[in-house]
């Protein structure tokens, strides 16, 4: 349904941890297994980008023309 409404528009940020981060960039990455990360998805569930902050995640939203939004 929310991919539906952001019409390849609207983009959300969600925290994610190190184990969702390795699923997505590769398991040969090694991170911290305390660290987190806030990944960028499109409205359909694309992951788009992994950063290391909120911040740096909605500023990637922009960089890709998407709109931010959080989700908890």
């Amino acid at each position: 349904q929310l991919a539906r409404l952001g019409g390849g528009v609207l983009g959300y940020v969600r925290e994610i941890d190190a184990e969702d981060a390795k699923v997505l960039i590769g398991e040969k990455m090694t991170l911290p297994a305390t660290s987190t990360f806030f990944c960028l998805y499109n409205a359909d569930g694309t992951p788009v980008s992994i950063s290391g902050t909120r911040e740096a995640a909605i500023g990637s939203a922009f960089e890709h023309e998407l709109t931010p939004a959080s989700v908890h």
